[in-house]
C-alpha cells in the first residue's frame, strides 16, 4: 500500500509542468547586466583609498561627469 502511494506521488511529480527555460534566462541576463553596469559604475567612480593610482581597464568605457565646471 505504501509502495503504491509513493509510486503515485512520483508519477504526479514527474507529470507536473516544469519551469520554462526562459524564466531562468531572464534571471541570468539580468544578473549579467547588473554585474556589467555595476562594474562600469564602480570603475568610473572615485577610487577607494589605495586604488587612486590604479588604471582603468581598457574594456571599461570612460564616462564623463556632466557636473564638472
Amino acid at each position: 500500500m505504501l509502495n503504491l502511494t509513493i509510486q503515485n506521488l512520483l508519477m504526479e511529480i514527474s507529470q507536473a509542468p516544469s519551469t520554462p527555460v526562459y524564466f531562468y534566462g531572464v534571471y541570468a541576463v539580468g544578473f549579467v547586466a547588473a554585474v556589467v553596469i555595476g562594474s562600469i559604475a564602480w570603475y568610473n567612480s572615485k577610487r577607494p583609498p589605495g586604488w587612486e593610482d590604479k588604471e582603468r581597464p581598457t574594456i571599461v568605457p570612460e564616462v564623463k561627469d556632466t557636473e564638472e565646471n
